[in-house]
């Protein structure tokens, strides 16, 4: 036996034994290889798609955040570390030696010393074996690669975030980019955002100035980087379609083939409909977000922090193995309840206020999204429950509509037609007054992403969405000062059946009775005291 075989077979027996140690129930690599399969069906005949691995981000001096996986590369690899890349071809290729392939994986080196301080990688060989990727190699071979993009039909890739470093090791995700950027003709100061709006700019004529104008600025006016872009503001200032033609002609043009608007559309269109192995790691991730709900509404008594909550939920969360919250969690009590996305959970003492707690567990990349809203002392006041009963009777009864083919705006006109009835009634507002108590849309789809990928189209059969009516009126509202402070959002994850839907979230209680009757028990963490660490000696 050679040295290097031996190497190559310790190297094969650590990822195994490490793999012992894994979840156990993680997506099969089939399912990726599933993934990649139907995407090469919706690509362009003698097209490509270019997908990379998601940045390393930096925290705080030698201190990086802890890495998450870009959910389309996990989608299509199963693949967790960084300075990565997968090539997927719509034709198949010949290689050399004349064998035919259908994707290209570049995966990050072994290297023993990094891996002693920071964890084990697959390396191109643990790839082939454990995610199943034959044709994969070394990151550092891409560069001297012979792959001519310029030879293809079509080259789709999403936009490059600003955020990626130079590490200096000469295959890390920035060279990756950099020399995909070389061999596809890209300009090292690609601006995808840039592109697509130069792509309206082009549409412009003599007759149509005025409405592309229009809506180009209406589009893009609010960002500083494109409302300050010397093309845009030229176009805006030529004042006839004539003179706009002369502005867009100076526009660079990229090459033909290159495509950085396609490749959204066709991965929504891939993961909006979930599988059944999907289904499985989403349903985990509901339930353990609805036991954290459930701990503490048992748990909860005016004296807890925010921060304090926050914390039994994601200590639940990580008890069920979750390795992820799904997105900053928000537990808001009183008027911190009004700001949609607070997510400082900085206050000391919820006092009698309600509570607002937005969490979702991430279980294995799949992430949940369920809020409920508990009165802090166990017990609604009149006001608290005359709101909350307001925002369950919405969601009520946009359930009733979540069916395939109902488009998913529906949830929104229903819940807000009922929201502006009842405040009318209870004199927060005058019929069809304009008002800022319900100031956000109801539904979007979960999955890899808590708003996760989809076209837009109707309600269909697996799909899984969210249903979260709200009502907030914060302090100094044009109201009865005895509603201010008050926020409630209910929400709820529903999985699209055949003739209607399941309620996933069912396991955390939604009314006010049922509430507080979840508050009156004993909770395990009240024999759970800590010394105080502010008390002298």
């Amino acid at each position: 036996m050679t040295r290097l075989t031996l190497l190559f077979g310790l190297c094969l027996l650590s990822i195994k034994v490490f793999a012992q140690d894994e979840p156990q129930d993680m997506l099969p690599a089939d399912f990726h290889k599933s993934r990649r399969e139907a995407l090469r069906k919706l690509l362009p005949p003698q097209g490509v798609a270019v997908f990379f691995a998601n940045a390393v981000r930096n925290r705080a001096n030698d201190v990086d955040f802890l890495y998450h996986q870009d959910p389309d590369f996990y989608y299509l690899t199963g693949y967790l570390e960084p300075n990565a890349m997968l090539v997927l071809f719509a034709d198949e290729q010949t290689d050399a030696s004349g064998k035919k392939y259908t994707e290209l994986f570049y995966a990050q080196s072994r290297d023993p010393q990094r891996e002693r301080w920071d964890g084990k990688r697959l390396g191109p060989e643990g790839v082939k074996s454990k995610l199943g990727i034959d044709n994969t190699f070394d990151h550092k071979e891409f560069k001297d690669s012979k792959l001519d993009f310029t030879a293809f039909s079509k080259v789709l890739f999403f936009d490059f975030k600003n955020d990626v470093r130079d590490t200096y090791d000469g295959a890390d995700l920035y060279d990756l980019i950099l020399q995909f950027k070389d061999k596809a003709g890209i300009p090292p100061q690609f601006n995808g955002a840039k592109e697509v709006m130069y792509a309206q700019l082009r549409e412009v004529n003599e007759e149509n100035y005025k409405q592309v104008a229009e809506t180009v600025f209406a589009r893009y006016g609010r960002n500083p980087g494109m409302r300050n872009d010397e093309y845009l503001q030229a176009f805006i200032k030529a004042g006839t379609g004539k003179e706009a033609k002369k502005i867009v002609a100076k526009i660079p043009e990229l090459p033909k083939n290159l495509d950085v608007n396609s490749l959204g559309g066709k991965m929504g269109q891939l993961r909006m409909i979930k599988s059944d192995a999907e289904l499985k790691l989403l349903r985990k991730a509901v339930e353990v977000s609805c036991q954290g709900q459930v701990e503490v509404m048992k748990a909860m008594h005016p004296a807890m922090s925010e921060m304090e909550i926050r914390g039994i939920h994601e200590f639940v969360f990580r008890r069920y193995g979750s390795e992820y919250e799904g997105y900053p969690s928000i537990v808001g009590s009183g008027h911190n309840a009004c700001v949609l996305h607070y997510v400082e959970n900085n206050r000391q003492r919820v006092s009698t206020d309600l509570v607002l707690m937005d969490l979702g567990a991430e279980y294995h990349g799949y992430t949940a999204d369920i809020t409920r809203t508990i009165p802090a002392d166990g017990t609604f006041s009149p006001e608290q429950k005359a709101i909350y009963n307001i925002v369950y009777e919405a969601q009520e009864a946009a359930f009733k509509v979540c069916k395939p083919g109902t488009p998913i705006r529906e949830t929104t006109r229903i819940c807000r037609e009922i929201v502006d009835k009842r405040l009318v009634e209870l004199g927060l507002v005058k019929a069809g007054e304009q008002h800022e108590y319900f100031p956000h849309g109801v539904s979007h789809h979960i999955g890899l992403d808590v708003h996760d990928r989809n076209t837009g189209a109707a309600l269909a059969e697996g799909m899984v969405i969210t249903v979260e009516p709200g009502v907030y009126i914060p302090p100094n509202s044009p109201c009865d000062p005895k509603w201010w402070g008050i926020g409630v959002r209910i929400e709820d994850d529903l999985l699209i059946t055949k003739d209607g839907y399941e309620l996933l979230s069912k396991g955390a209680p939604r009314t006010a009775e049922e509430i507080e009757k979840m508050m009156a028990q004993p909770s395990p963490l009240d024999a759970f005291l800590l010394p105080n660490l502010d008390k002298k000696n």
